[in-house]
């Protein structure tokens, strides 16, 4: 990503270190505050015994698209609830792109909604995550 705004020099500082977020293989398509788009590729070490993407896998990525949205603005946010509901199966070699945005802020809380979908527009996921600013 070439853009150089805030948001994106701290979501760079974070993901420079995010070794779960690099294992997963996750590209960083927009960062905005309060808004983040991340994709990745499902690998073969990713299917769970029903030859299907592992639910923590799609989780994990609504997850690090909510912290690269909350943290975005340069305080310090930690989740501290959320939830998500798998509305698709995945495979091996699917593209899915989480989209994370702000629904309400305030000083110490805020709340996100995060669609993942696939590489055929289909969504597959459905998270809310809450978050705890510092």
């Amino acid at each position: 990503m070439p853009d150089n705004s805030l948001p994106e020099k701290i979501v760079s500082k974070m993901y420079e270190k995010d070794w779960f977020s690099q294992w997963l293989g996750i590209e960083r398509l927009e960062v905005e505050e309060g808004r983040c788009r991340l994709r990745m590729t499902i690998r073969k070490e990713m299917l769970n015994g029903f030859g299907i993407a592992h639910g923590g896998i799609t989780y994990s990525l609504a997850d690090s698209a909510l912290a690269f949205a909350s943290n975005s603005y340069g305080g310090m946010s930690v989740s501290i609830e959320t939830s998500i509901s798998h509305t698709g199966s995945l495979k091996e070699g699917d593209v899915i792109t989480a989209f994370a945005e702000e629904m309400s802020l305030s000083n110490k809380i805020g709340i996100y909604h995060v669609t993942v979908r696939n590489q055929n527009d289909k969504i597959v996921a459905l998270f809310k995550g809450t978050v705890f600013r510092k």
